[in-house]
C-alpha cells in the first residue's frame, strides 16, 4: 500500500509535564478535535483512552507512554469555503503523539519517549508554573535537542496566573520561551485568547468548544497585545538578518515570513512559543495542534539520523526516506493481554515491511516481522508497511530490548542507545505458594523487558528474590501488574536502599590463584592498581601490560573477574562503582593458565584493592520539593532538618510555600504519611533521585551493622 501522507505532512511529538498539569486532559481533548474518540474521557472518572490500564485509571495517573496516531487539518484553513475532501487532500496532517506519565517514577517512560519524538508539546499548570518534573524532563529535551511548544494550561483555575508561569519558564527553563498568544481573563473569566502575530482574538463555544469564532480583541488589551507583539517581532527577525534590516528600516515582515522564520527558529532549538488555554474547558487546544503543524518539525526538517558502523565503529547517517536503506529503533517492549509482546518502534529511514526480515544490529541476530500494528492507545489498527518517520509495533519479536536498532542486514547500522537511571532502591519479594513460583518468574522477566529501570536479582545467600526500581509507587505499580495481569501472589518486604561502595584513595593489589596438585592445574597472577573516579562515571578498566607478561587471551577475563568482583563491595557487600582499575603487571604458566584462573584472580585483586583504598559507603540523595500552607511551615522545615536535609530554597506560590531540599532516600520512607498528619492533609510533596553522596560515619555504622 503506497505512503498515505507524504513525509512532510507527518509530526511526531510527544506530551510531557509534571504530573497533575493536565497533561492527558490535553491527550484526550485532542483525540476528540482530531476524530479519533467521540467522547471526552475524563482523568476524575476514569474514563480516559490514553490512560488505559487499571492501575491508571485509579490512581488518576499516567504510568505507561500510550502512543496513537490521529489526523488534523487546520483550523485556519476551514474558513475558505473548500468541502471536507478537498481539505482533507491539501491540509490533512498525520500526528503521532506519545502521551507521557508526568511521575517521576515512571521518568524511563519520558526518557525513552524523547529519544524517538522530533518535537514535544510541554504542559504546565497555570496555578504552579514550573515544577520539578517539568525541569527534569525539560532537561531530557535539551539532552535529545527536541524542538519545543509550551501550553500553560488550568488558566480557568483560582490562582492562576499566566505571568507567573511565564515568568518562572524564563526563569528555570529557557530564556527563549516567547508568548505567542495571551490568555483573555482568567480563573472563572477565562474566555479565550488573543493571537499575538495575527492580532486577532478566539473564543470557544459549543458543547465541546468546538467553534471558534475569530474577533476583534477586546478594547482593555489593545495596548498591552501591541506591546507584547511588538516584543515577539522583534524575537523574530532576530533570527534572520535580512528581516532584521528590513525590519530596521520599518518595513514590518507579512504574517507567512513571520511564521516561516518562526517554525526556523523553533526547529534550531533557539525559540520556543509559548501558548494557553484551559483544556478541562475546551479552550485553546485546537490552536495548540495548529501550532504543532506550523512550528515542529516533521523528520525531513531535522539533521539525518546518526549511528555507528557495527563492524568498523565509524559514523554513519541515515536519510529520513522511503528508499533508503532501513533503520529503526525500539524504543519500547510492553506485554499486551491480547496479542503477547509488542515492541514500539520508530522507523528513522527505508521500510518496514510486514512478513520480511529486520537484522537487530545491537544483537546480530535476524528477527522476522509476522504482524506489525499502528496504535491507537490501545487499540490497534494492522498494517503491511510502515515507513520513514512514522511510529508502530511488531507483534512477538524475540530478542529485541529497548534501545536495539532494526535495520537492513546488508546495511547495518547501530543507533544512539538510550541511556537509563539507575534503580535506587530494592523490595524482598518472595511467592505465596508454590504455584505462584514458577509464575513470578515469567512474570518478573517479562516485566524487566518492558522497563530497564526495573531490576531482578537473586540473593545468593538467602535464596530470596529482590527486585530494584525508581521509587516505592514504581515497586508497589510493578507487584499490583504482577497480581492483576499475571495473577501472582506474592509477599513483600520492606523497601530498602540502594546504597553504593567506593574509594577514596588508591591502592595496588595482587591476585594469584595458583592450584598445583597432580595433574593439569591453575594459574592465574595479576597485578592491579585502583584509583577513584569522579562521582558517577562508573567503571574503567585499562590494560597496561607490556611484553606479554600476560597473553592477549587472559586479558578479558581478568576484566570479567573485575567486574563480577564489583558486584559485592567490601564495607558492607552493596556495588562498588566509580572506580578505575588498571592492570599493569602479571605472570602466566605455559599449561596451568586458564581464563577461569585468570578470572578469579582478578577478582580476588579487586577485593584486596578496594580494601586498601579507603572504601565508603554512598547513599542515594533525593530531590524534593514540599508545598504546604505557611502555618505548617516550620513543622515541615524541621522535620525535614531532622531527616539530614538540606535546605535550598523557600519560595512562594500564592498562598502556599514552596520548599526545595536534598534529602538521603533512607529518611523518606513513610513521607507521605508524615506530611498528612502534620498538615492537616493539605501538604503535598514530589521527589526525585539527584545523586549519591558519601554516608556520615555514624549512619554507615548502622548500615553496616544491618540497623538502617
Amino acid at each position: 500500500m503506497p505512503r498515505q501522507y507524504p513525509i512532510e505532512k507527518v509530526r511526531d511529538f510527544g506530551i510531557i509535564a509534571h504530573i497533575d498539569a493536565g497533561k492527558t486532559t490535553v491527550s484526550e481533548r485532542i483525540l476528540f478535535y482530531t476524530g479519533v474518540s467521540h467522547k471526552i474521557g475524563e482523568v476524575h472518572e476514569g474514563d480516559t483512552v490514553m490512560d488505559w490500564m487499571e492501575q491508571e485509571r485509579e490512581r488518576g495517573i499516567t504510568i505507561t507512554s500510550a502512543a496513537t496516531t490521529c489526523f488534523w487539518i487546520p483550523s485556519y484553513r476551514r474558513g475558505e469555503g473548500k468541502s471536507e475532501e478537498e481539505l482533507k487532500k491539501l491540509y490533512e496532517h498525520r500526528f503521532n503523539i506519545i502521551d507521557t506519565p508526568g511521575h517521576i517514577d515512571f521518568t524511563v517512560e519520558v526518557k525513552r519517549s524523547m529519544r524517538v519524538l522530533d518535537g514535544a508539546v510541554v504542559v504546565f499548570d497555570g496555578v504552579s508554573g514550573v515544577e520539578p518534573q517539568s525541569e527534569t524532563n525539560w532537561r531530557y529535551a535539551d539532552e535529545y535537542q527536541v524542538p519545543r511548544l509550551c501550553f500553560i494550561n488550568k488558566l480557568d483555575r483560582t490562582g492562576a496566573s499566566f505571568e507567573n508561569s511565564y515568568k518562572s519558564i524564563l526563569e528555570r527553563l529557557t530564556l527563549n520561551a516567547i508568548p505567542i498568544q495571551l490568555p483573555i481573563g482568567l480563573e472563572s473569566n477565562f474566555e479565550g485568547v488573543v493571537d499575538l502575530l495575527k492580532m486577532k482574538s478566539f473564543k470557544f463555544s459549543g458543547a465541546m468548544g468546538e467553534q471558534i469564532t475569530e474577533e476583534e480583541i477586546p478594547a482593555s488589551m489593545a495596548e498591552e497585545a501591541k506591546k507584547r507583539r511588538q516584543e515577539l517581532i522583534e524575537k523574530i527577525v532576530e533570527q534572520d538578518d535580512d528581516l532584521m534590516s528590513a525590519y530596521l528600516e520599518g518595513k514590518e515582515p507579512d504574517l507567512d515570513t513571520l511564521k516561516k522564520v518562526l517554525r526556523k527558529a523553533v526547529i534550531a532549538n533557539k525559540l520556543v512559543p509559548v501558548l494557553c488555554g484551559s483544556a478541562l474547558k475546551n479552550k485553546g487546544v485546537q490552536l495548540v495542534l495548529d501550532a504543532v503543524l506550523d512550528y515542529l518539525p516533521s523528520p525531513v526538517d531535522l539533521p539525518p539520523t546518526k549511528g555507528t558502523d557495527p563492524k568498523t565503529g565509524g559514523e554513519l547517517t541515515r536519510e529520513p526516506k522511503d528508499d533508503a536503506p532501513a533503520a529503526a529503533l525500539a524504543f519500547k517492549v510492553a506485554t499486551d493481554p491480547f496479542v503477547g509482546s509488542l515492541t514500539f518502534f520508530r522507523v528513522y529511514s527505508g521500510t518496514v515491511k510486514k512478513g520480511s526480515y529486520i537484522y537487530n544490529s545491537t544483537k546480530g541476530e535476524k528477527e522476522r516481522i509476522g504482524r506489525m500494528v499502528r496504535m491507537h492507545a490501545n487499540h490497534r489498527e494492522e498494517v503491511d508497511e510502515i515507513y520513514a518517520g512514522d511510529l508502530g509495533a511488531i507483534v512477538g519479536l524475540k530478542n529485541t530490548t529497548t534501545g536495539d536498532t532494526l535495520c537492513d542486514e546488508d546495511n547495518p547500522i547501530i543507533l544512539e542507545k538510550i541511556t537509563f537511571p539507575e534503580p535506587v532502591i530494592s523490595l524482598r519479594i518472595e511467592p505465596k505458594t508454590k504455584a505462584d513460583q514458577e509464575k513470578m518468574g515469567v512474570a518478573l522477566r517479562r516485566l524487566s523487558e518492558e522497563d530497564p529501570t526495573f531490576r531482578v536479582s537473586g540473593d545468593h545467600e538467602t535464596g530470596e528474590t529482590i527486585i530494584w526500581g525508581m521509587g516505592e509507587l514504581h515497586l508497589e505499580i510493578i507487584v499490583d501488574r504482577m497480581k492483576r495481569e499475571f495473577n501472582v501472589e506474592a509477599n513483600v518486604g520492606r523497601p530498602q536502599v540502594a546504597y553504593r561502595e567506593t574509594i577514596k584513595g588508591s591502592a595496588e593489589a595482587e591476585g594469584k590463584y595458583i592450584k598445583q596438585s597432580g595433574g593439569r592445574g591453575q594459574y592465574g597472577h595479576v597485578n592491579i592498581r585502583v584509583e577513584p573516579m569522579e562521582r558517577g562515571t562508573g567503571f574503567e578498566f585499562v590494560n597496561e601490560i607490556k611484553g606479554g607478561a600476560i597473553p592477549q587471551e587472559f586479558i578479558a577475563p581478568v576484566e570479567k573477574g573485575v567486574k563480577e568482583a564489583l558486584a559485592k563491595g567490601v564495607v558492607a557487600g552493596y556495588t562498588l562503582t566509580d572506580i578505575k582499575v588498571t592492570l599493569y603487571d602479571g605472570s602466566y604458566h605455559d599449561v596451568d593458565s586458564s581464563e577461569a584462573a585468570f578470572k578469579i584472580a582478578g577478582s580476588m585483586a579487586l577485593q584486596e584493592g578496594a580494601k586498601r583504598a579507603k572504601p565508603i559507603l554512598l547513599e542515594p540523595i533525593m530531590k524534593i520539593q514540599t508545598l504546604v500552607p505557611s502555618e505548617f511551615m516550620g513543622d515541615v522545615t524541621g522535620d525535614i532538618s531532622s531527616k539530614r536535609g538540606k535546605i535550598e530554597a523557600m519560595n512562594d506560590r500564592s498562598n502556599i510555600k514552596v520548599i526545595d531540599a536534598q534529602v538521603p532516600l533512607s529518611e523518606m520512607f513513610g513521607y507521605a504519611t508524615k506530611l498528612r498528619s502534620m498538615s492537616q492533609g493539605r501538604g503535598n510533596f514530589t521527589m526525585e533521585f539527584d545523586h549519591y553522596e558519601e554516608v556520615p560515619a555514624n549512619v554507615a555504622q548502622l548500615i553496616i551493622e544491618g540497623k538502617k
